[in-house]
């Protein structure tokens, strides 16, 4: 199939590598190049690295909807569009170029986790299971009818970084399978339940707050689905204090409030949480790397009493 993907981040790459091994793609359609750093350098997306490595067209529009870009996508008549978190909403115009459509790879089990973040909400929200949803795009934000669909698990040792790569791999191979399927006219087109839709917005700063008030289990796996960017953080001497890793602890401790330091172990630092407490074992200050809290300790006064926030 004369195929156009559109993708911007690493979890992309992996399903334009599948492409590329069964189908002809015909063009790149990828975010503008951002700057970073101190020197506000312009940085290019990691689908357009991929992609000029491999010697692709590479398009870059503000906005997708602009006309000449709509008119440059109906002349390269593709036969597919395949939309992998290419991060700008599609207008119609786009959507009725491709003969078999835009078919988008979603991180999650429609309805469930619509919306910019759906991976890092499933781990936040304690899911035992994820998984991938191709699905023909439509005007609303993730409300197409559903494909194919394939379930990943989420064990209690994956953080955001490894239910990413699992998942990346699951949505390239799904991919194939849909697009298999539609050209041998075998794919099913199975609405959506829209009332049995959850949302997951976009992560921001504030959501890896800690709330302290919260169990230990809910602390952890908002740590987990941070982990390792943006992080999940309390305030310890007026300062954010990222944490990355941490463990239950037994004891009563009902007479301490949420955020209190109770404990300085071999381990870490003891947190009373709505439930009981929380051993932190990893972390980062600012402007500093990644350590075992142990380590953090040896160098930081952290008394017992103290509040985090």
């Amino acid at each position: 199939m004369r195929v156009i993907f559109m993708g911007t981040p690493d979890f992309a790459v992996y399903s334009l590598k599948a492409l590329l091994t069964q189908h002809e793609v015909i063009a790149v359609v990828s975010q503008p190049d951002k700057p970073k750093g101190r020197g506000k350098k312009l940085v290019a997306t990691p689908v357009k690295e991929f992609a000029l490595t491999q010697g692709l067209p590479v398009y870059q529009p503000e906005k997708s909807r602009d006309s000449e870009f709509v008119a440059l996508l109906e002349e390269l008549h593709p036969d597919v569009i395949a939309v992998t978190a290419f991060g700008q909403i599609l207008p119609e115009s786009i959507l009725n170029i491709p003969k078999f459509g835009c078919i988008n790879v979603h991180g999650s089990l429609l309805p469930k986790y619509r919306g910019a973040a759906p991976m890092q909400w499933s781990i936040i929200n304690g899911e035992k299971v994820t998984g991938i949803t191709t699905m023909f795009m439509a005007k609303g934000m993730d409300t197409g009818d559903m494909l194919l669909k394939t379930e990943v698990e989420i064990t209690p040792e994956d953080n955001f970084a490894s239910i990413h790569d699992k998942m990346a791999e699951a949505g390239a191979s799904l991919l194939l399978e849909t697009l298999t399927a539609l050209q041998a006219g075998t794919a099913e087109r199975v609405p959506q339940e829209h009332e049995a839709a959850t949302y997951a917005p976009m992560i921001t700063k504030e959501t890896g707050h800690i709330d302290w008030t919260k169990s230990a289990q809910e602390i952890i796996d908002l740590m987990r689905g941070l982990d390792p960017n943006p992080g999940a953080y309390s305030v310890f001497e007026e300062e954010p204090l990222k944490l990355f890793k941490g463990m239950k602890s037994e004891g009563d401790y009902r007479q301490a409030k949420p955020g209190e330091v109770l404990d300085i172990t071999k381990k870490g630092f003891v947190v009373k949480c709505g439930d009981g407490a929380l051993t932190i074992t990893e972390l980062q200050a600012t402007g500093k790397k990644r350590m075992p809290a142990d380590a953090y300790l040896r160098g930081h006064a952290m008394n017992k009493g103290v509040l985090l926030q």
